[in-house]
């Protein structure tokens, strides 16, 4: 086996530098700071909050009462969630259970997909 053997750098040498004035630079003015606004908490977005009632087939799982759709989709993932119903390899895909296929239209469904199913259930 051969060692391998390091190189050291050659140390760099010194160069002169050309003195030479540049014409002085005026300093600009400073802008005054403006001043922060107060920081307030952000405000939901109101169509998210709109009150939506579901469809008889939706209302067998989240209830009959009008919701957010917010709400309605937490009430879904809790839902999925005590019935094991996610995917065992691939946790994104929902597996339809009897209640969930005629809102899904499926066997199994994305979690990005099943958002979209399920609007078509709220008016």
């Amino acid at each position: 086996m051969a060692k391998k053997t390091a190189k050291k750098a050659a140390p760099k040498k010194a160069t002169a530098k050309k003195a030479t004035k540049a014409p002085a630079k005026k300093a600009a003015p400073k802008k005054a700071a403006a001043p922060k606004k107060a920081a307030s908490k952000r405000k939901p977005n109101a169509a998210f909050m709109k009150a939506l009632t579901p469809s008889t087939t939706l209302a067998a799982i989240v209830g009959s009462a009008a919701l957010p759709r917010t709400e309605v989709v937490k009430k879904l993932w809790a839902y999925i969630k005590k019935n094991g119903l996610q995917d065992n390899k691939n946790r994104r895909n929902i597996n339809a259970d009897d209640k969930l296929k005629p809102i899904f239209g499926k066997s199994q469904v994305s979690m990005f997909e099943m958002t979209k199913l399920v609007s078509k259930h709220l008016k």
